[in-house]
């Protein structure tokens, strides 16, 4: 076990080598080969499926629960306002710059020396696993998904998202809803056809709406939003169709299945759902994660966001130095100082409970 300032300094080199790497969403096998060589080099085994690494703590005991520490290392493509390097991990102020730096780097460096910090202990209540995951960005397939049945029997877990490390005790799920109104073609000067645009609007004026019964405490309502239509090619034709796309963000207080149902019997258009993976996500408020993280400092709060969450079957809270506001953004960084007080926080918060 390696003292804490140590964790933190390794942790700031670990996160400027993944600066250094272009790691866009299903290209990150250069950042999944440094997260594994990272590592190995301080005697952990590994594990590797596509570019998703995971290791487990050495004292492992089956007959014990286990926590799951998870973050991300793929990244979107820089914001075309970038005046420095996005692939340049500059020190400045303060700051650490770089694409990925505070979404999710930090987070998962954090993590990582969180997880070392626990490796090699004896005699704990829990086991660790962490896992530094892919595509986290674009909700993909070969991601946490992918490698969780892998883990084995998980009891909670931590998400590592620039939360100024207060903790998302809720978040909401997603579902995009491919949506078509058929109506039948005709000249547009005569009384001919049926108008799939006028079709889609009845249904859209439902969708806008709509009031869902059930109101959640930490996320409020739920929200549909119509995102994207298209309709017609030519001015003097009635159209036949009328594609138009659905964002739903779904509260604990429904199943995805359900709300797809609602919508099914109350609009006339042919529904299809991309997806119902994507499910909200809770933890019980008198959970012991939640009263140590408060215990810490720490705000509780629901997300309207979705991440990685979404993919875990059990309680799970979203954590991590940063701040989801600097995301994405132009000149992207986390303070050197949220990395460091990450690193604590996230080892006596866990220190409460193993």
């Amino acid at each position: 076990m390696k003292d804490l300032k140590t964790l933190q300094k390794d942790a700031l080199q670990l996160l400027k080598g993944l600066i250094r790497i272009e790691s866009l969403s299903k290209e990150e096998d250069k950042t999944a080969e440094l997260l594994n060589s990272f590592f190995v080099e301080r005697g952990v085994p590994t594990h590797r499926l596509k570019n998703n690494v995971w290791a487990f703590n050495q004292h492992f005991d089956k007959n014990k629960p286990t926590i799951l520490l998870n973050s991300h290392h793929d990244t979107v493509k820089p914001n075309p306002g970038y005046t420095n390097d996005p692939f340049d991990p500059m020190e400045k102020d303060g700051k650490l710059f770089g694409l990925g730096s505070n979404d999710a780097g930090g987070c998962l460096v954090s993590l990582i020396a969180t997880f070392l910090h626990f490796y090699d202990k004896e005699n704990m209540k829990y086991n660790f696993v962490i896992a530094a995951t892919a595509e986290e960005e674009i909700s993909g397939y070969d991601g946490l998904e992918l490698v969780y049945p892998q883990l084995g029997p998980i009891d909670f877990a931590i998400v590592g998202e620039p939360t100024l490390m207060d903790i998302a005790v809720a978040e909401k799920g997603l579902m995009v809803l491919d949506c078509v109104a058929q109506g039948k073609s005709g000249h547009a000067a005569r009384e001919e056809g049926d108008n799939a645009i006028y079709k889609a609007i009845d249904d859209i004026n439902w969708i806008r709406n709509y009031k869902f019964e059930k109101i959640s405490p930490h996320l409020g309502p739920m929200k549909m939003s119509v995102t994207i239509i298209n309709a017609g090619y030519q001015h003097n034709v009635v159209p036949e169709n009328c594609p138009f796309t659905i964002d739903v963000r779904i509260t604990e207080e429904y199943r995805n299945e359900d709300v797809l149902r609602i919508i099914e019997d109350n609009i006339q258009s042919k529904v299809t759902p991309r997806s119902v993976r994507l499910r909200p996500s809770f933890i019980d408020p008198n959970h012991a994660l939640v009263h140590a993280a408060i215990k810490h400092g720490a705000k509780t709060y629901g997300s309207p966001t979705t991440s990685d969450q979404a993919l875990i079957p059990v309680p799970s809270v979203k954590m991590g130095p940063g701040n989801s506001g600097r995301s994405h953004t132009a000149n992207e960084f986390i303070w050197l100082s949220e990395i460091e007080e990450g690193i604590d926080r996230y080892i006596k918060v866990l220190s409460e409970m193993v």
